[in-house]
């Protein structure tokens, strides 16, 4: 089955096919039912609820545009929901590349002018109240074991776990306490209040969890209000029901967690605080891709050690790294749709990203010239003050784009792997004569025909030029051009108008596709090459690029102006990928 959709208002708007999957069969199913039809409210709620304590990567993209796509494709909206209940790890800088991380993705939270922006932290007084009412119904206490203690009495998988010597504490003594925790009266740590579920429980999540814990630290958003705060397990389904959520979306390591998330809300029905229809909770499996990792920690690791430089390097899987690398939104969007939607574990080669993004860029990006490793070309037989125009398509597939045009001179730039002195087998580029045999013939794409004469050599031996003479009536686009016959094709740029450029070929950070796996050391496997900073000689209209706009160079690939280093007339460009598959076997 397969439903036509529009994509969203931001960059990635596009016609394009949804897959069906399992969760859109579920949303589908629903809507038949009319399993949630509430006054004033669409039949499909989603939210996307990061803790605002670190840089998004490509993992929380596909939840990005899983939530943000059910609720699209199927008349709903979504919520951005930040669950920052956490304050010692929490700031507002996350908060704000998180949410400008959702925008250049392509999505949403307004919908009909209203902006379903919220917080976990908005509901502080409501869940306290909850919780209230949880103690006072008999279904939580407040636990003075120590930590020790409390983790040694929950038992393994093998061995159930013990009952905390007060979990029959009197809701009235167990309410005190937790309004004096709430007081600031305790240190962190010396009380601790817990669901009283099932310390026999096959189910770990189920035995006692905690709800809340005390936490003298200061919130981004509340300040010094509270000292306590409420447990993700606890916080997440309430605010789920608080929104009015309907499909609550979570990745396949919270599927253990669903129990006490419908317990949760159950409780919270009975006690008044919501109605039928509750949400639900769906898990389906995290994106695993092949050569990167997406532990915070061990992304942390890479900055702080300066591995790579920064959050936003281009090595990085963040989405602040890979929009820097020249990653455009509906690539992430088309490789997202492409890889589907599971319940079961498995790894995507990265292989997959880079054909999404060459299948984005190819239509798009504007064709230029670049010599990335340089070798002086001299055309002996050129008139030393002539500069001739030459022109090239913009997009050869695309003729209404127009051309542009650069000069030709008696010096040009060619790559260095255009030139043999002694060229082996099949090699149809640059070559001197070889004793009574002609030096080889080439076109320099879009002009003329050349015949190498020779070279130069520094004292080391190392070729510094390469000398060769012009057919004049050879050139591209005329009709003596049909009169020359060669195999080889070179490109090249003029070396009087050339723009010289910083370009940063970048690769894959590690050598290993699993270096996260098997107890593996994954700071072992960083890849040497995966960041070469060359020189190179541009054709002079990319003089004009502006920091994002992103190129095809002709044979080496695709470039984007990096957005952060590039100035007016200086661009700086970041390689995005190459045009084929360097890693395939």
């Amino acid at each position: 089955m397969s439903t036509e959709i529009k994509k969203g208002n931001g960059p990635a708007a596009a016609t394009a096919p949804a897959t069906s999957n399992f969760l859109r069969a579920i949303v589908e199913t629903d809507l038949q039912a009319g399993a949630y039809q509430r006054s004033g409210l669409p039949n499909v709620i989603t939210r996307f609820p990061p803790e605002p304590n670190g840089y998004l990567h490509i993992g929380h993209a596909k939840s990005i545009c899983l939530n943000f796509g059910l609720a699209r494709d199927y008349a709903g909206r979504c919520h951005l929901r930040f669950d920052d209940t956490n304050p010692e790890k929490e700031d507002q800088e996350y908060v704000d590349t998180i949410m400008d991380s959702v925008k250049w993705l392509g999505f949403s939270w307004a919908q009909d002018g209203i902006e379903h922006l919220h917080y976990a932290s908005d509901y502080f007084d409501q869940l306290y109240s909850m919780a209230e009412y949880l103690i006072n119904s008999g279904h939580a206490y407040v636990d003075s074991q120590s930590a020790a203690d409390m983790a040694a009495n929950r038992g393994d998988f093998g061995k159930p776990g013990v009952n905390s010597p007060f979990r029959d504490r009197a809701p009235a003594e167990s309410l005190d306490l937790f309004r004096r925790m709430k007081a600031g009266e305790f240190k962190d740590g010396e009380h601790i209040l817990r669901a009283k579920i099932d310390m026999a429980s096959p189910n770990m999540n189920l035995r006692d969890p905690a709800i809340y814990r005390i936490r003298h630290a200061h919130h981004h958003r509340t300040g010094d209000t509270w000292c306590i705060y409420p447990m993700y397990d606890f916080t997440h389904p309430l605010s789920d029901a608080i929104e009015h959520i309907t499909h609550s979306v979570c990745t396949l390591e919270f599927q253990d967690h669903r129990p006490f998330y419908d317990w949760v809300i159950e409780r919270c029905v009975e006690g008044g605080f919501f109605q039928q229809p509750v949400p639900h909770q769906y898990e389906f499996a995290r994106l695993n891709l092949t050569y990167v990792i997406t532990s915070k920690r061990k992304l942390r690791q890479l900055v702080e050690e300066n591995i790579v430089s920064g959050w936003d390097d281009p090595r990085m899987p963040t989405i602040v790294g890979i929009r820097r690398r020249g990653y455009t939104p509906e690539s992430i969007q088309l490789f997202c749709e492409r890889i589907g939607v599971t319940k079961s574990d498995g790894w995507i080669d990265y292989s997959t990203l880079e054909g999404c993004l060459r299948e984005d860029l190819d239509p798009k990006a504007p064709r230029a010239t670049a010599v990335l490793r340089s070798l002086k070309l001299i055309i002996d037989n050129f008139p030393e003050q002539l500069s001739d125009a030459c022109t090239a398509p913009i997009h050869p597939h695309h003729p209404e784009r127009g051309l542009r045009q650069f000069n030709i001179s008696r010096e040009l730039w060619i790559e260095q792997e255009d030139f043999m002195e002694v060229p082996s087998k099949g090699y149809f580029r640059l070559y001197p004569p070889i004793g009574d045999i002609a030096g080889n013939k080439v076109r320099l794409r879009y002009g003329y025909v050349v015949e190498c004469t020779g070279c130069d050599k520094d004292e080391n031996g190392n070729v510094i030029a390469v000398h060769c003479n012009y057919f004049a009536d050879s050139k591209s686009g005329t009709e003596g051009s049909a009169n020359y016959k060669v195999k080889g094709n070179i490109h090249w740029v003029n070396s009087h108008d050339a723009l010289e450029a910083e370009v940063r070929l970048y690769d894959r950070l590690f050598t290993d596709a699993n270096p996260d796996a098997g107890g593996k050391d994954f700071m072992t496997l960083l890849n040497p090459n995966a960041l070469e900073v060359v020189k190179a000689y541009l054709e002079p209209g990319m003089k004009q690029a502006q920091p994002d706009d992103r190129y095809q160079f002709e044979r080496h690939g695709y470039f984007v102006a990096d957005r952060v280093d590039s100035v007016a007339g200086k661009p700086v460009f970041n390689r995005v990928t190459t045009l084929k598959d360097s890693w395939g076997k």
